[in-house]
């Protein structure tokens, strides 16, 4: 990765940073002419962030003759950056200083998740040598992070709304999203934690009856089954099942409970600083918004990022598995789960329009269309193998 690249992406990530403690301003400061001054800060930072970003993606492009979106690290910084553009855009639109406050944070832990996968420039594999990639690629991140914001509005909408007086099940399922953005969080932290300082843990365990040697890259609190530890350092609490004998299994089994353990600790401790719901408290900061018009921001996001998704990931996506593999679709997990995400919105758009399901019902079809994308990016990426393992 060029020191230059390396560098400007660098400098974004701080500066959409700030510009996500000013967007914190606007909400704490009661006097709407001040109020308007600080927004117009806080967006100029995030435009500068952006452009920042581009800097990026095109001096990045040219030390690698190719567009930077043929690997995880590229492709999960160009939807950071999607993402960012895509809130940009919806600010424009609509001038709701909170779409910053979650938006932008969101965006953060993506480009930060992006920091776990090898950031080296490297060379195109032959499957990838096409000016589809590019293509494909950029429609369909740019697809998904426009309907991400919807994601953005229904979870403000959800908090705002949801009433939190008493315990219910819209309370509980609420608090669940927040810890699972808990150990999204956690998920990042430790990853890149233990990636920075290079652990490493090896272990020689049976896969498909032979020897193989296995490596951790966080300290392994389940090892894999009838495993020997190799090297120095922690030995694992316990072994993972015996059906989990693949050569990955027992990492990603160790990953989950890392994440999950570690979202559990934010979360407990956030409601221990709190005391109280995390909804709850959320709850006073955002009674300036306008229900009605951050329902409208979900809708809008969707009927817009929909088209563009379907554009990248499907017909494009087809176009280019014909041409690369001579059939226009197989049942590759990556396929799958664009079909997946494509029903999802097709559904949420026919509710919305044909059974008027607006409000509450909208919000959380919006953060369960949000889950589907990020299952995609996350599971089926490092988990689920199929022909875009080399992604």
């Amino acid at each position: 990765m060029s020191t230059l690249s390396s560098n400007l992406l660098y400098a974004a990530f701080f500066i959409y940073l700030i510009a996500t403690f000013v967007f914190a301003a606007t909400i704490r400061d009661k006097r709407k002419k001040k109020s308007n001054k600080i927004a117009l800060v806080a967006i100029g930072l995030t435009i500068i962030g952006f452009l920042t970003q581009v800097g990026y993606f095109f001096t990045r492009w040219a030390a690698a003759g190719h567009a930077p979106v043929s690997n995880l690290f590229e492709f999960t910084t160009f939807f950071g950056m999607m993402l960012v553009f895509a809130f940009i855009v919806m600010y424009f639109i609509y001038r709701i200083n909170l779409l910053g406050l979650v938006a932008l944070p969101i965006a953060l832990l993506i480009i930060a998740f992006a920091s776990m996968f090898p950031r080296e420039i490297q060379p195109l594999v032959p499957s990838l040598q096409s000016h589809w990639l590019y293509i494909h690629v950029t429609t369909a991140a740019l697809g998904q992070a426009i309907l991400s914001i919807s994601f953005v509005a229904g979870l403000i909408f959800l908090i705002r709304q949801v009433d939190q007086t008493k315990k219910t099940k819209e309370t509980f399922w609420l608090e669940f999203v927040i810890l699972m953005v808990a150990t999204t969080l956690a998920f990042i932290i430790i990853s890149s934690t233990f990636s920075a300082i290079g652990y490493e843990a090896a272990f020689e365990a049976p896969v498909n009856g032979q020897p193989a040697e296995i490596t951790y890259e966080m300290p392994p609190i389940a090892g894999p089954y009838d495993g020997t530890l190799l090297t120095e350092g922690m030995s694992p609490l316990f072994n993972a099942p015996e059906w989990m004998r693949g050569v990955d299994a027992a990492i990603k089994f160790n990953t989950i409970i890392w994440s999950v353990l570690g979202g559990l600790v934010i979360y407990g401790l956030t409601r221990l600083i709190l005391r109280d719901r995390v909804g709850a408290k959320l709850q006073p900061l955002l009674r300036k918004a306008n229900p009605e018009i951050i329902d409208e921001v979900g809708y809008r996001a969707v009927a817009i990022g929909f088209p563009i998704f379907t554009l990248g990931a499907l017909i494009f996506a087809m176009i280019w598995a014909q041409q690369a593999w001579d059939r226009f679709w197989g049942w590759d997990p990556k396929e799958v789960w664009a079909l997946i995400t494509f029903f999802f919105y097709a559904a949420y758009l026919h509710l919305r329009l044909s059974r008027g399901w607006q409000g509450s019902k909208s919000a959380w079809l919006a953060v369960g269309g949000f889950a589907i994308i990020m299952f995609n990016l996350l599971a089926v990426n490092l988990i689920i193998s199929g022909l875009h393992s080399y992604a």
